[in-house]
């Protein structure tokens, strides 16, 4: 798959400060945007990796502004978390791990760390 990163992103950054996290991988077309962590640090993390080559696939088979659109939009329904969109990416993010030991998964993980994960205010209906 065709994609670029970009270190030290604009985008990601404001990503950053809203999630009130440390570290941001964020997708906008097929660019990867990263704040707070290095290149070098994202791809080493397949997971991660994984998890954001999923949003690239999204936004080529949406389309660019549909997908932010209806990313946007299911966010503002359900919420980060229960986003349809981010939990497709959170599964296939995880499915490299099923096939390493534990002391693998804990050596291979990049964990962002204060992201708002299940506390999200939103409701699922």
């Amino acid at each position: 798959m065709d994609f670029k990163v970009v270190e030290r992103s604009f985008f990601a950054r404001i990503a950053r400060v809203v999630l009130k996290s440390n570290n941001v991988a964020m997708v906008l077309g097929k660019t990867i945007h990263l704040s707070g962590v290095s290149r070098d640090a994202f791809l080493k993390d397949e997971g991660w990796v994984a998890h954001e080559l999923c949003h690239i696939r999204q936004f080529r088979e949406h389309g660019f502004f549909r997908f932010l659109w209806l990313y946007l939009k299911e966010s503002w329904r359900v919420g980060y978390y229960n986003n349809k969109y981010e939990v497709e990416a959170r599964v296939e993010g995880m499915k490299h791990r099923r096939h390493m030991n534990p002391t693998q998964k804990t050596a291979s993980a990049i964990t962002p760390t204060g992201a708002p994960l299940p506390i999200d205010t939103k409701k699922t209906e």
